[in-house]
């Protein structure tokens, strides 16, 4: 915490930032893959982003990675960014926005469930098991065929973001024991330059490049490339940066129940997605899980490295310094 406490307006700009601009990514990214290979188009938007964030990095005085952090750069990048971001880009050309957001907000509870199978610092309790049944179950109302009068999310969709959700979860894990840079935002910047060129170089293997002409993509596509690198990538991470400077850890996470909201809102009255019973019904159960897995009181483990641990709810809002 600083000992100067910034003005009212800027606390309340900085918290419309994160909520408004990072939910409504989910929307640019939509736009963009009617007519951008996904893969390319996420790549593109690191490669621009990453490079601006870690040259500010440099200006700033903070040392360059090491070796052996850019290797640990390499391995979340893999997690983070192809895995994660390039299944999420790739699922919308099949899946409405609003719900990979609502889908995507399962994270909270794979990472709770990484850290009770892999790190071991946290208990399953009777909350916490009841909170990942919600968030199943606000899944399979998405997800399964029939019923509610709308028809069900592609399963190859689907499957593609929990995949991706899992991936995140598992690298936001591997951040606790991976050397990385002290400052987090060379590491965030570090790990999306490297990100850009993995999402790049995929979509080169991927053949998205045979018979991508850049001249046939419209002005609309290119505009929602500019949004999501300026305002997605580098204005609501500043404003995130800035907040975690000046707030609680817990408020600034409110983040993770305000974006899939503003996405599914964004994505009914902007692209007319359906916003039927389904959508709210499973919107919500996912909702519900994230808030109590992301308010319970942390249960830890005997282990003699327990108490170094920070909650998962904190480490998820530090390290996610981008969506």
């Amino acid at each position: 915490m600083n000992d100067v406490r910034p003005h009212r307006w800027q606390t309340l700009l900085a918290f419309a930032i994160i909520y408004l601009v990072w939910g409504s990514t989910f929307l640019a990214i939509r736009i963009g893959v009617r007519e951008l290979p996904p893969f390319l188009f996420a790549g593109m938007r690191f490669m621009a982003a990453g490079p601006a964030i870690f040259l500010w990095s440099l200006v700033k005085g903070e040392p360059r990675p090491e070796g052996r952090q850019w290797a640990s750069a390499t391995v979340l990048a893999i997690l983070f960014f192809v895995i994660d971001y390039g299944l999420v880009f790739w699922a919308e050309t099949r899946v409405p926005s609003g719900l990979t957001a609502v889908m995507m907000a399962t994270i909270p509870g794979f990472t709770a469930l990484a850290e009770i199978l892999i790190l071991r610092t946290q208990k399953l309790t009777l909350r916490l098991g009841f909170a990942l049944l919600l968030g199943i179950a606000g899944v399979a109302a998405l997800v399964s065929p029939g019923g509610f009068g709308q028809r069900a999310v592609d399963p190859f969709g689907a499957v593609a973001l929990i995949v991706g959700a899992i991936g995140w979860s598992f690298g936001s894990v591997l951040t606790r024991k991976l050397p990385l840079p002290q400052s987090k935002v060379m590491s965030s910047g570090t790990q999306m330059l490297v990100g850009g060129i993995l999402l790049t170089l995929t979509a080169a293997l991927l053949g998205e490049f045979r018979g991508f002409n850049i001249g046939r993509v419209s002005w609309g596509t290119w505009m929602a490339l500019i949004y999501l690198i300026s305002a997605g990538s580098i204005i609501a991470f500043t404003a995130f940066i800035w907040l975690i400077a000046h707030e609680s850890p817990t408020k600034v996470g409110t983040y993770a129940y305000v974006n899939p909201v503003v996405a599914v809102l964004l994505g009914y009255f902007v692209l007319g997605e359906a916003l039927g019973l389904r959508t709210v019904a499973g919107t919500l159960l996912v909702l519900v899980s994230v808030v109590v897995i992301t308010t319970a009181r942390r249960e830890t483990t005997q282990s003699p490295c327990a108490m170094e641990k920070v909650s998962t709810k904190e480490k998820l809002i530090v390290e996610s310094a981008d969506n």
